[in-house]
C-alpha cells in the first residue's frame, strides 16, 4: 500500500537523533516537540514516534500531534499532548528513551514506531520484540497508564511475504498485549501526492490533519475514558 515509510533525515545517525530529542529546545521528549511546562498538571498523551509524529518539514504547530492537541481543547478535554517524535529512529531506539520520557506525568501513551524499521529491511519478530518490551516497560512504570499502538506498513519492495509479516506485527501485539489499535496511521495519506511533502514520504500540513484524524477516532474514546475513571478499552484492540 504504501512504500513511503523512509522516517530518517539524510545522513544523520540514529544516535545523533536520540540525542536532539533528550535535549530539545525546552527539555520536551522528541526532536521539536511540544513543551511539557511542569507547572501544568494537566495529564499527557505522550506520541512516542518517529519523523513522521516529529512533524519533518513542518513548522511544529503543523505537525499531527499539534493537530490533535487542537481535537482535545476543542472536545473540552483537560490533557495535554506531548510530541515525542524523533527522526530516524527505529523501534530499538524508541525503547531505550522511554523511561526518560515517561517521567512527565505521562497517562496516556500513542507509539508510532517501527516505520524504520521497515524501511531498513530489519527482522519483524526484533520489532515486534521491541514493541512488546516498550507496553511491558511503560505499564512497569505505571501500571495504570493506558497505550495505544499505531500500526504501520513497509515498503513493497522488500518483498510481499516482507510486508505481510510486517503488517501482522501490529495487529498481534494488540491482541496479545490487549491493546487499543489504529490499524494504520497514514491511511488515507501515504501514497497520495497532495498530501506529502515533495519527498512523498512525509505529510504535508494538510496531510497532517487527515493523520490527526486517524489518531483522533481512536484516541477520543480513551480520553474520556481516562476522564471518567473507567476501566481502559480491552480486546482485540482494533477501532476504526
Amino acid at each position: 500500500m504504501v512504500g513511503l515509510v523512509a522516517c530518517g533525515t539524510g545522513g544523520r545517525t540514529e544516535r545523533t537523533e536520540e540525542r536532539t530529542g533528550r535535549t530539545g529546545r525546552t527539555g520536551a521528549p522528541g526532536h521539536r516537540g511540544t513543551a511539557i511546562d511542569s507547572a501544568d498538571d494537566r495529564p499527557v498523551v505522550l506520541i512516542l514516534g518517529t519523523s513522521l509524529t516529529a512533524g519533518l518539514g513542518l513548522d511544529p504547530d503543523e505537525a499531527y500531534p499539534a493537530r490533535v492537541q487542537e481535537k482535545v481543547d476543542s472536545a473540552g478535554l483537560r490533557w495535554r499532548v506531548a510530541n515525542g517524535g524523533v527522526s530516524g529512529e527505529t523501534s530499538a531506539g524508541a525503547l531505550r528513551r522511554l523511561e526518560w520520557i515517561l517521567q512527565h506525568n505521562v497517562k496516556v501513551l500513542v507509539v508510532e514506531t517501527g516505520a524504520n524499521d521497515g524501511l531498513r529491511g530489519l527482522d519483524p519478530d526484533s520489532t515486534r520484540a521491541n514493541l512488546e518490551a516498550i507496553v511491558r516497560r511503560a505499564r512497569a512504570y505505571d501500571p495504570g497508564i493506558r497505550i495505544v499502538l499505531a500500526g504501520m506498513e513497509a515498503p513493497p519492495n522488500l518483498g510481499a511475504n516482507y510486508t505481510a509479516r510486517f503488517r501482522g506485527i501490529y495487529r498481534d501485539v494488540a491482541r496479545r498485549e490487549r491493546l487499543v489499535l489504529i490499524p494504520f496511521i497514514l491511511e488515507g495519506v501515504g501514497g497520495v501526492d497532495s498530501l506529502n511533502q515533495g519527498d512523498g514520504i512525509h505529510p504535508n500540513e494538510t496531510g497532517a490533519r487527515a493523520v490527526a484524524e486517524n489518531v483522533w477516532r481512536v484516541l477520543e474514546a480513551e480520553l474520556r475514558a481516562a476522564g471518567t475513571g473507567a476501566q481502559a478499552h480491552r480486546g482485540t484492540g482494533e477501532r476504526r
